[in-house]
């Protein structure tokens, strides 16, 4: 049966892990095909940690394919998609037709567009799938939400300019492909924390993979609602844009 493989980082999200689990193992997906969600803990407190495990425990005896690792200490987001995607490309058992999705915790990201996601892959239209968070089915009024957009959109553009790509919302966090795929590119994946996002399209850019996007639902947090991003991560990006467009096609 093929496997939709949802690599999920998680750090200190007690109250959103829960519901965010329950809308993955109830999406519907396209025929035949099943979720396994590896959910990688980066060294969230005790109290949370606990949580996790007891979560994985009730989702195991449902039936559902769930597992836990765990970072020694915290390393970031890059470092914990990073441990997630060993799992699978070190596993001759993955087949390399199966499809793996990167999912936040944090209730941002609906599962229920994972079907739209999968179907340039299924159709072979594409070799990367990149969600997007802007346009007409996201209106942004506030200023907040149009700061936050107006900094999404020049990274955007700039990661553009370095991979010859015409995507809208590079930052994004749903991007999908094939595990072949994958395994192709995870050498060259080398970021902590959230300079991973522009890492990965320059490498599918550097692979000359078919990219192509996919509005997304999005329903954004604050940082008093535990977002962890911040304007250091934004210079990373700019730094990891610039960095990986003069790195060798065969960098690993």
């Amino acid at each position: 049966m093929p496997t939709l493989h949802v690599v999920i980082p998680v750090f200190n999200e007690p109250e959103t892990l829960r519901p965010c689990l329950d809308r993955i193992v109830a999406v519907s997906l396209p025929e035949n095909w099943h979720p396994r969600i590896i959910l990688v803990d980066d060294h969230s407190r005790a109290a949370s940690f606990a949580d996790a495990e007891k979560l994985v425990e009730e989702l195991t005896q449902r039936g559902c394919s769930v597992e836990l690792h765990r970072h020694v200490r915290n390393r970031g987001k890059g470092a914990a998609l990073r441990t997630g995607f060993d799992v699978l490309v070190k596993s001759p058992d993955v087949p390399d037709d199966d499809l793996v999705i990167i999912q936040d915790a944090d209730l941002e990201y609906d599962p229920e567009d994972y079907p739209a996601l999968m179907e340039p892959l299924l159709v072979n239209r594409a070799d990367a799938v990149l969600g997007t968070r802007w346009g007409p089915h996201f209106p942004v009024h506030s200023l907040k939400r149009r700061l936050h957009a107006l900094g999404n959109g020049v990274l955007t553009k700039l990661s553009n300019l370095m991979t010859g790509y015409r995507v809208s919302d590079m930052e994004c966090c749903y991007k999908l492909m094939r595990v072949s795929f994958l395994r192709r590119l995870r050498p060259a994946l080398t970021e902590e924390r959230f300079g991973i996002e522009p890492q990965i399209v320059a490498g599918l850019a550097r692979l000359s993979a078919r990219v192509e996007e996919v509005p997304v639902r999005y329903d954004p947090r604050g940082i008093d609602a535990g977002k962890k991003i911040g304007w250091v991560d934004g210079l990373r990006a700019l730094y990891v844009i610039a960095r990986e467009r003069f790195r060798p096609a065969d960098a690993g």
